[in-house]
């Protein structure tokens, strides 16, 4: 029987690093700097420059935060792993790991879920936009989806915490997801199986849906502007969150619902590492690069720097 070969599992060994691999640990450091530098610059921009104190941007703040946290909860032990002779991570570190990064991924799905509300808000009702997102509606919303990635991220925390190992516990992987795990598993994983194509519909498909409606009842707002420059800047202004969805959410829906019958272990991390490291690292780069006013306040602090520094 299944049951008599169970095992107390003590730590999992990642098979994503067969080996050492300082090409990795340079190339992950360096995408890891990047996410912190890129974030954090967001959040001191949001912070100091008076024009970006809006629900948009204290959103775009929260969205900062996210990906830093994202980064912090795989990327060290990738690279303590990548300079390791076996890539291992604990059994309570695993589940740890998971509950965090599931967090992270609930959350930020609800996050980008209410910024593009938020632009529906500011450009089809723009009378009522700072009634409709003030700033006691803005802490609550981004409060919920904190909240609500915990939530989901408890319920396949709890399901994974009850599944069993046979013999070597070994992930395919370089980091602990809830996929790897239910692969690696030798008990029922049904229960963890419903509970992530739940999490796909609800936490997943539904926000997806929601930016969907906002943004075209934006487009058809947009059109119907007389002016072309206000066409012009109401696209700008969404341009680049709709590329963060549009990044997110594919690459989201192919780590957690690729078909098994084409698994492959090296595909599976490809995916999962630009879902959860690589994503985070070009989220600032497009939101400086597409938006104007965070193009202007980033002049703005360089050229105030350079004054100071003179």
């Amino acid at each position: 029987m299944a049951g008599e070969n169970e095992t107390h599992v003590m730590e999992f060994m990642l098979l994503g690093f067969s080996h050492s691999q300082p090409f990795f640990f340079v190339l992950f450091l360096a995408i890891y700097l990047a996410t912190l530098l890129g974030n954090s610059a967001i959040l001191a921009l949001v912070s100091l420059d008076p024009h970006l104190h809006s629900p948009m941007y204290f959103f775009l703040s929260h969205l900062s935060c996210l990906d830093i946290c994202y980064s912090s909860v795989t990327v060290p032990k990738i690279l303590a792993n990548a300079l390791r002779p076996q890539a291992t991570i604990s059994y309570h570190g695993c589940l740890a790991q998971m509950f965090f990064l599931m967090g992270c991924a609930g959350a930020e799905c609800a996050l980008l879920a209410v910024m593009a509300y938020d632009r529906y808000a500011a450009i089809c009702q723009p009378l009522r936009y700072t009634h409709t997102m003030s700033q006691g509606v803005c802490v609550v919303a981004a409060t919920s989806c904190w909240l609500w990635g915990m939530l989901n991220s408890a319920v396949h925390t709890l399901l994974a915490s009850r599944l069993s190992f046979c013999g070597a516990a070994q992930l395919q992987h370089i980091f602990c997801d809830v996929p790897p795990l239910l692969r690696a598993a030798c008990s029922n994983t049904r229960p963890s199986e419903v509970a992530l194509h739940a999490a796909s519909v609800f936490v997943g498909l539904s926000p997806f849906l929601l930016v969907v409606v906002s943004y075209l009842c934006i487009l058809a707002t947009v059109l119907r502007m007389p002016v072309a420059t206000g066409r012009h800047k109401a696209f700008s202004t969404c341009s680049a969150h709709l590329l963060v969805v549009a990044l997110y959410f594919v690459t989201a829906n192919l780590n957690y619902n690729r078909p098994s019958s084409g698994y492959s272990p090296a595909a599976d991390t490809l995916v999962s590492t630009l879902y959860c490291i690589v994503t985070p690292m070009l989220n600032p780069l497009i939101y400086s690069l597409r938006n104007q006013e965070m193009r202007g306040a980033l002049r703005k602090a360089v050229r105030g720097r350079g004054m100071l520094g003179s």
